[in-house]
């Protein structure tokens, strides 16, 4: 029993480190948290169920069609909330412009769907009773993998990944230079619209095609990113299955009702003990 609670905490870690890698794609260019970071990974998983389950689509074309609404989810969300936000102010005014475009998000998506919780397809052909190795305790930790490796590649192998350090290390400098940091940072929120699309893909098998799904994963990939460390992609996948793992946990002890309570205990105290995070960098502040 403890075997399977274990399995379910590394599937759903998997789900909060991929969200929390989505979170530190658009940080790189932008300096932005969107709050609309999980409802990404939501919009996946929905449409995901919709085109192969709803239209009677093939799997393949449901997914790839998935994974495009989250590409065009990321851009909108760098074009209406943010782009003329950071261009005219350095106040963080994001916060309401994002949160206003996840209620909106959210609200759309509950009265076009529903409120109910609704089945996701089986992805590969699996009976049911697969116990521990069902695909939906793996494909969500395939899918971690997958974009955890391809973004250390793309950063390291490509001309656009350095690009995208350089914005990250310095836009002002990088625009000087004739960087186009626009086009950078809006390619910047269209990859977390894939990362989040696939993510949530991959995991609906586990958590359902919701509509309030959003807000909850915004939260856990926001923690997982502080505990692990902001900017860190190692740390983002080690704070989310960490985070993972402890609320599958805390749930089978002591119930689901404390699952949040205990996430944001661990938060608190890795803010207390360690404000950078686990593989974050101490920032040195001048005065």
């Amino acid at each position: 029993m403890l075997l399977s609670v274990l399995v379910t905490g590394l599937a759903i870690g998997a789900l909060y480190a991929s969200t929390a890698l989505a979170f530190n794609v658009m940080y790189s260019t932008s300096k932005v948290l969107s709050v609309a970071t999980g409802h990404l990974c939501m919009l996946g998983g929905v449409f995901g169920a919709y085109f192969i389950q709803t239209l009677g689509l093939p799997i393949i074309v449901g997914f790839v069609g998935a994974l495009m609404v989250g590409v065009i989810a990321g851009y909108l969300m760098e074009l209406i909330t943010v782009r003329r936000i950071i261009n005219r102010s350095d106040e963080h005014l994001w916060l309401l412009s994002t949160l206003a475009l996840a209620t909106m998000i959210q609200q759309s998506v509950a009265l076009w769907w529903g409120t109910e919780p609704r089945p996701f397809p089986r992805v590969i052909p699996q009976e049911f009773g697969a116990g521990m190795a069902d695909q939906k305790y793996w494909l969500p930790v395939v899918a971690l993998i997958v974009i955890a490796i391809g973004l250390e590649l793309f950063y390291r192998l490509t001309m656009y990944g350095k690009v995208f350090i350089a914005v990250s290390e310095d836009a002002f400098a990088a625009r000087a230079r004739g960087v186009p940091t626009n086009r950078i940072r809006a390619a910047s929120y269209m990859i977390a619209g894939l990362i989040g699309a696939l993510a949530g893909f991959a995991a609906g098998q586990l958590t359902f095609a919701y509509f309030a799904l959003g807000h909850v994963l915004t939260l856990m990939g926001f923690i997982a990113i502080a505990v692990g460390g902001l900017g860190s992609n190692l740390g983002a996948v080690v704070g989310g299955l960490l985070l993972g793992v402890l609320s599958s946990l805390v749930s089978y002890w002591f119930g689901g009702e404390y699952q949040n309570t205990i996430a944001i205990g661990v938060l608190i105290i890795i803010l207390i003990v360690r404000p950078e995070g686990l593989f974050g960098s101490k920032r040195v502040r001048h005065v």
